[in-house]
């Protein structure tokens, strides 16, 4: 009861001469594009006072609960008012409502307007110059995706009020506060339809009659949807606050802007929909003109910003250049300067939760220059915000789009930026199918090459007038030396300036560093759908990470190794000694146990030091933003903070480089995979930091919550500024920390593996160049191989099976695996452990198997799946064909091929023949290593007796379900066991049995199938012979007749060299036979 009393006396009434009084002026607050609303003012309560700063539209909350039923009654019983009260002018009747406006409304000097939208007060003054403007949220505000009720407590009255009817002795019509609060309804249901009638009162925004900055409708092809025209008639009669504001918006139509206004920051019209729809913030219709606004305080803001952003928004800030106080000195009708400071993008935010994984922006430029072959080339840009790193570069690519899906799978962009009407419909289906492989959509914003997309004149000479890119150690001149098509590459590069410049990011493009980018040069080449198809960074089932060869080694400490190994597994290495001095570090550190948990403890303490690197250097030249009132001294804080942290994380990596510098044994590999400045003597890093260390203390002792001063903004200026000299050194030292946390990362892996790992037998790639002499070539030899993070039945280990390619066996190198078995024999999951086991291989981790030796390979090709793409009217047959045109027109003889049931997209025979041809064109034209699974089984009797084929089968067999059952009713098993020749059959029928199909069904298919196999029983027995004299021996033996009319023997063919050999094989064999 004390506890109610006390609340009680604070809601008591105000004095009677208070009542007619009207609401201050607001100390503080700057000049409103409409007139203000009453803000951080004070009110007074039985002596009592409190400061309240609301407003109209309060951030998201939990909805309260409704105040007791019997609560008034008690109020009134000891003389107090009801907190109804309170907010009663959100029930209040429409003439009263407007009286109310009447009393309370006052006008900021900047910002009287005539005929223009006003903000419209609704609170019952409780004191002269002490006004409390609070807005109910118990539960009956608008309602959105995120935030929807089940069912409304106004909503349930309505309907029961429907089904009732008048009845007297209805229960729910019995409370008179229910009644009430629904009449009352009804006039704010009839208010909103009103407004909603009147949703703008703006002409030149609706949708009907909207147009672009040139007078272009949406139906124009040259619509710009970034820019808006206003009449010049409008304009003249707008007031100086209310020009401030379109002015800007105008020109950003694409971005939610807030703009300041003393202490809150408001949205108007259509960004205030946005707001309402997503914050679920109550949207108000103010003053005469129908203006609608949302808002927030300034201490909610950046919260709000993050909400918007999250969810795919760009968002703009207005901000006030000076205070109200400042700007009534220059003269009582001075208007507050505003200016936009800041626009954030999902692509470009660099501060809060924005998780380990890089953020990038990426602006594409198409061009064809007639290169051979008819292919296209693509200029690139893209650039990380947080760590300050921009990349350019080009590619050359095919209609297939490989290389684009790779660059787009490598990226992995939030944005990406492209010319409206600059990209073919082959590069527009590559953005539409992997913008979508991931967990999260990528946005594509195309915009119009006139203005974003310039020249590479014209870029040369934007970047040398206003001085972008001096942060980075080398000039951008020197990062297009290994570009090959420099034009098309900085024209993507200014389209990617032209952005950043429209969203307020000059500081990042005059102390960005920029370096070249190659897709695949110097590495092994997967292209984007080979990525997509052995999952490697995201899963086909939902688009995780879970499941995918990124998660399996991603025992990463820092959130910068992380990014890293993403790189890494990128561009995994071609170059043996690089891959080696990678895996003589993995096998020191898996000898030392000690060591690694040591190196993980100090990683554990690390901040991300390359964010925290990127926004220290952004700082330098961005000190305009300090001069901001409110927001200034709240930037200088977070810096002092961020330059802190980074000076300290520098600290703890500096210690543990030099503890490992002691350690010869460790240390010698480590120098051979990563770049280290000098650490210790008198010119170290490690005698320079301890200066920065001093001043931190000294001047910033508390640099996670600094108390600031007048002179902290030149101290720290100073400091970072010298920081700053030695930059590329502390990238060395950043990096060679990234690259301790991923080898310690293989380390662990190959530990805490359940199975057998081996450190593999790299080899150099094969210098032969003719292979149809008797001679191994490229070999791939895995022995014991299981699938890294494929479960096999019960949870258990996947079976481990025997891959070898060209290596010698009875006397001849086969170079391709012809496999056959049944559905879910594990055919595919075969095939992609042999791709991950040479992935990982090549980035210098070990490998899931008991032995591994491999040559090294220059790309991997995949053909996996039966998918289509409705999305970009793509067949099922064509991608097939697509993937498998990319495989015959760019595979090597160093190329590792993995083909999975091609031809099935189609007809039986037509199936079977492309299979066919591209087997042996693969097999005798290519001669790479070859990895073919398939369900034709004619070709194992076509390809039975070629030297370079070898046929393996996933080994099955048959029990009973239960004991005296037939033989029709055994089960299927799979053994998973790699065995050699051809599997006799794919047991289609009792994988169907497996899968549910009704046992009628089955029935009827294996009796259609003995009616078929009768029908051409001719042609089966025939094909059981063609392991003996097949078509390819019928062409050897024309070959050989071709070869015996060429005088003197003079003759260089490759295919004539072939047959010869393969001859000599089958004599060989024949011979061993009859013996």
């Amino acid at each position: 009861m004390q506890r109610q009393k006390s609340i009680l006396s604070f809601l008591q009434k105000p004095s009677p001469a208070s009542q007619n009084g009207t609401g201050g002026e607001v100390k503080g607050q700057g000049a409103s594009l409409f007139p203000s609303k009453q803000q951080n003012q004070k009110g007074a309560f039985g002596g009592s006072s409190l400061e309240v700063a609301g407003t109209d539209t309060p951030p998201e909350k939990v909805p309260r609960k409704v105040l007791p039923a019997n609560f008034a009654d008690d109020a009134e019983t000891i003389g107090s008012s009801s907190l109804f009260s309170s907010i009663m002018h959100k029930f209040v009747k429409v003439g009263d409502r407007e009286n109310g406006s009447q009393r309370n409304q006052t006008r900021d000097s900047s910002s009287i307007v005539e005929g223009l939208p006003t903000v419209e007060l609704t609170t019952q003054p409780i004191q002269k110059d002490n006004v409390l403007n609070i807005e109910s949220d118990d539960g009956l505000g608008p309602e959105t995706p995120a935030t929807r009720p089940a069912v409304s407590r106004l909503k349930r009255i309505q309907v029961d009020f429907l089904k009732f009817g008048d009845k007297k002795d209805s229960s729910l019509l019995n409370s008179g506060k229910r009644v009430k609060l629904l009449q009352e309804s009804v006039v704010g249901n009839k208010n909103n339809r009103d407004d909603n009638d009147i949703s703008s009162k703006f002409e030149w925004l609706d949708p009907s009659r909207i147009k672009d900055a040139n007078g272009r409708r949406p139906g124009d092809p040259l619509y710009d949807k970034k820019t808006l025209y206003i009449p010049p008639d409008v304009l003249k009669k707008m007031s100086a606050s209310q020009k401030q504001y379109w002015s800007v918006k105008c020109q950003y139509m694409d971005v939610v802007l807030f703009f300041k206004v003393g202490k809150f920051y408001e949205l108007y019209e259509i960004d205030a929909e946005i707001g309402h729809k997503e914050l679920d913030w109550k949207m108000t219709v103010s003053g005469v003109g129908k203006c609608r606004q949302v808002g927030i305080s300034e201490s909610g803001i950046d919260d709000a910003v993050q909400k918007l952003v999250a969810r795919g928004y760009k968002v703009g800030r207005m901000e006030q250049l000076e205070t109200s106080e400042q700007a009534k000195a220059r003269g009582a009708n001075s208007v507050i300067p505003r200016k936009l400071v800041q626009v954030i993008t999902p692509s470009t935010t660099v501060d809060g939760n924005i998780g380990p994984d890089a953020v990038h922006l990426l602006a594409i430029k198409e061009g064809k220059y007639g290169v051979e072959n008819s292919s296209t080339v693509y200029g690139f840009a893209f650039v990380d915000c947080a760590t300050l790193k921009f990349w350019v570069g080009s590619i050359s690519d095919d209609a297939t789009c490989a290389a684009l899906g790779a660059l787009l799978m490598q990226v992995s962009p939030k944005e990406v930026i492209y010319e409206s009407r600059g990209l073919s419909r082959e590069a527009h289906k590559a953005l539409k199918k992997y913008s979508f492989t991931g967990s999260t959509a990528v946005q594509l914003s195309p915009v119009l090459s006139v203005t974003d997309f310039l020249d590479a004149s014209e870029v040369r000479n934007m970047v040398q007038s206003k001085g972008y890119f001096k942060g980075s150690p080398n000039s951008y001149f020197n990062a297009l030396d290994g570009v090959m098509h420099h034009d098309v590459a900085l024209s993507a590069l200014g389209g990617l300036i032209s952005h950043l410049s429209r969203l307020m990011l000059d500081d990042i493009l005059q102390t960005g560093d920029i370096v070249p980018y190659q897709v695949y040069q110097g590495c092994l080449r997967i292209d984007g759908q080979t990525l997509v198809n052995l999952e490697i960074f995201s899963n086909s089932a939902d688009g995780s990470s879970s499941g995918t060869l990124f998660k399996y080694l991603d025992n990463c400490v820092t959130s910068s190794g992380k990014r890293l190994l993403r790189s890494w597994i990128c561009h995994p290495l071609k170059d043996v000694d690089s891959i080696n001095n990678r895996l003589n570090v993995v096998e020191e550190l898996m000898s030392h146990s000690e060591l690694m948990l040591l190196i993980a403890q100090y990683l554990r303490k690390l901040p991300d030091l390359e964010r925290l690197f990127g926004r220290v250097k952004a700082s330098i030249q961005s000190s305009a933003s300090l001069v901001l009132p409110m927001i200034g001294k709240k930037i200088l804080k977070q810096r002092v903070k961020a330059f802190g942290t980074l000076v300290k994380g520098l600290r703890i990596g500096l210690d543990l480089l030099r503890l490992l510098q002691k350690d010869a044994e460790m240390f010698s590999p480590l120098s051979r995979v990563f770049k280290l400045p000098m650490l210790s003597g008198t010119d170290g890093l490690d005698k320079f930091l301890s200066q920065f260390e001093a001043a931190i203390d000294s001047d910033f002792p508390n640099y996670q919550n600094h108390d600031l001063t007048d002179a902290d903004a030149e101290t720290l200026s100073i400091l970072i500024e010298l920081f700053g000299e030695k930059a590329t050194q502390w990238s060395e030292v950043v990096h060679a920390l990234n690259c301790i946390d991923v080898l310690r990362s293989f380390a662990v892996t190959a530990n805490l593996s359940s199975g057998a790992m081996a450190r593999p037998l790299v080899l150099p790639q094969s210098k032969t160049t003719n292979l149809n002499q008797e001679t191994a070539g490229p070999k791939l030899k895995l022995k014991g191989l299981w699938h890294p993070f494929a479960l096999g039945e019960h949870g258990v280990l996947p079976v481990p099976n025997d891959i070898f390619l060209g290596e010698y066996v009875n006397d001849y190198h086969p170079r391709a695996l012809l496999l056959t078995g049944p559905n879910m024999g594990g055919k595919s999951t075969l095939l992609r452990a042999t791709c991950l086991a040479v992935i990982l291989a090549q980035l210098g981790c070990y490998v899931p198997c008991e032995t591994s030796v491999l040559s090294v390979v220059d790309i991997i090709f995949t053909r996996l799946g039966a998918t289509d793409r409705i999305m970009t009217g793509e067949s099922t047959f064509l991608v097939e064909c697509s993937e498998t045109a990319s495989v015959l027109q760019n595979a090597t003889k160093d190329s590792l091929v993995l083909l999975d049931e091609l031809g099935r997209g189609t007809s039986t025979f037509d199936g079977y023949a492309i299979a066919y041809a591209v087997f042996r064109h693969l097999v005798e034209n290519v001669h790479c290593r070859l990895l073919f699974a398939t369900h034709y089984h004619p070709l194992t009797k076509e390809f039975a007796s070629h030297p370079h084929v070898i046929l393996q089968h996933m080994a099955c067999s048959f029990k009973l379900k239960s004991e005296g059952c037939s033989r029709g009713e055994q089960e299927l098993v799979f053994l998973y066991k790699l065995t050699d020749g051809a599997c006799p059959e794919s047991y289609g029928l009792q994988v169907a049995v497996m899968a549910g199909i009704p046992e009628h069904v089955v029935e009827a298919a294996s009796v259609a199938g003995q009616v078929m196999k009768r029908s051409v029983g001719e042609s089966f027995r025939s094909s059981e012979q063609r392991s003996e004299f097949s078509t390819l021996h019928e062409e050897w033996l024309k070959t050989l007749v071709n070869i015996s009319q060429v005088e003197n023997g003079n003759f260089d063919d490759g295919d004539a060299y072939d047959t010869l050999f393969c001859l000599w094989h089958e004599l060989k064999n024949t011979y061993r036979a009859c013996n």
